[in-house]
């Protein structure tokens, strides 16, 4: 695979965020009226948010044998997933709606709920059983149908932990011990991206949501500096320092490809990521993928653990071919879901519990391969101790605020002003909450 592909699939499901111009715009499509009929009623229009040579190669695959038992042609055009909504929206503006769409955001689905551009899909997506904080209904419906989870977690080299005679970490003080034992000779025992940008907020954060912190309260009020949650958050901070003699240099210009790197060139000990990183061991550095463990985040006590959230899923579009639509919709996931979730088999985890059981999906040889993770990624979903959090998913359901948060970065501001400008934790808690309520 052409490294543009392969880096163009190095995405978490957080990368994807424009919400302050989103919201402005996702207001004026109410002002567009129903998309005019063009010619050819037959043309079905796919817009994919996933790049990936197999990915596309699997949705094509569908649609030629869609249009060979129904006659009508699905076209598919790709887009990276950054630029999926903004496709959709000027699309829309247009008067040349895609009828059926990828989105990485839920605060999106919402913009286009509330404009009138989406049909409800709850008929389809009750047919199954989900994993948790995935299906974001509006208003007791269900307006995406989501294809996979990506969440982060750790993961470490059991080789170099058997060496050193360390153990997998269940508390911060641990996890901070043995990347200082792991660090030397040029080498470095962790990799966070800690940048103001979305892969910090992806793959350093998990920590913090271990340990019980929440940003919001259910009526959306912002709490992470309240008595409760500001030691916590200080506790988080303060455990970064800790950490940051452990990591290379230039975190702060680390991104998600940046970090696979590293693990597969062997700098260093510990990287955050999903699955996707065993996929490019799998391909770059083969040696590696005995020698490499994982885990959630631990947090400060080891009472609790926590991966931060991620997800992709497919909206169909309330377009004249809306009826089509969802018959393609409904075909497609009965006959092609999970071909499309091998294209990426360990990157892209099942949202739908019954997948974890159907031999189809563990026949894949990746997956065979690789039962302990998949066992771990399934785990997730059922352990009562295990967090599943992230800034865009804060409050009790799904809403514009909290991705107006993530688009601050203001989280990765404090974490730069300790590492760097030895701000004092509480300070810099201070200047984050202040951030966050210039968008509440």
């Amino acid at each position: 695979m052409a490294e543009e592909c392969r880096l163009a699939q190095e995405k978490p499901p957080v990368s994807r965020r424009s919400v302050l111009k989103s919201a402005a715009a996702g207001a004026a499509l109410m002002a567009v009226g129903a998309p005019a009929v063009f010619a050819q009623p037959k043309i079905l229009r796919f817009l994919n948010a996933e790049p990936g040579r197999e990915s596309v190669r699997a949705l094509r695959v569908a649609a030629a044998e869609y249009e060979k038992k129904t006659g009508i042609k699905v076209v598919i055009d790709t887009v990276p997933p950054d630029d999926a909504y903004n496709k959709l929206q000027s699309a829309i503006a247009a008067g040349t709606s895609y009828d059926v769409g990828t989105l990485a955001f839920g605060g999106h689905v919402l913009l286009l709920q509330q404009a009138d551009k989406l049909v409800p899909l709850t008929k389809l997506v009750q047919r199954h059983k989900w994993g948790p904080n995935v299906l974001f209904p509006i208003k007791g419906e269900n307006y995406w149908y989501p294809y996979d989870y990506n969440f982060c977690w750790m993961y470490y080299r059991k080789d170099l932990y058997q060496q050193k005679g360390l153990k997998v970490p269940t508390t911060w003080d641990q996890m901070a011990e043995n990347c200082r034992a792991l660090t030397e000779g040029g080498k470095y025992g962790v990799g966070h991206p800690v940048g103001s940008n979305a892969a910090a907020q992806w793959m350093s954060i998990g920590y913090m949501w271990a340990d019980g912190v929440r940003m919001l309260d259910n009526n959306y009020k912002l709490i992470v500096d309240n008595a409760e949650m500001k030691p916590k958050v200080v506790r988080y901070l303060e455990f970064m320092k800790k950490m940051a003699p452990s990591m290379p240099q230039g975190m702060t210009q680390a991104l998600f490809g940046t970090v696979l790197g590293q693990y597969s060139g062997g700098q260093i000990a510990h990287a955050p990521y999903a699955g996707r990183l065993i996929e490019v061991l799998e391909d770059k550095a083969p040696d590696l993928v005995a020698k490499t463990g994982f885990f959630m985040y631990p947090d400060s006590a080891g009472k609790s653990q926590a991966v931060n959230h991620g997800y992709d899923g497919w909206v169909v579009l309330n377009t004249p071919m809306r009826e089509e639509s969802l018959k393609f919709m409904e075909w497609f996931v009965d006959n092609h879901y999970i071909n499309f979730l091998h294209s990426a088999p360990l990157h892209m985890q099942p949202p739908r519990m019954d997948v974890y059981d159907d031999s189809r999906w563990r026949a894949h040889p990746l997956i065979e391969k690789h039962g302990e993770l998949v066992e771990f990624m399934k785990s997730i979903l059922t352990r009562k101790d295990a967090v599943i959090r992230s800034i865009d998913t804060e409050g009790p359901e799904i809403d514009l605020r909290p991705g107006k948060m993530f688009e601050t970065f203001a989280i990765c501001d404090a974490v730069q002003n300790v590492l760097y400008k030895n701000m004092p934790a509480t300070e810099a808690v201070d200047v984050m909450a202040a951030k966050y309520r210039t968008v509440l």
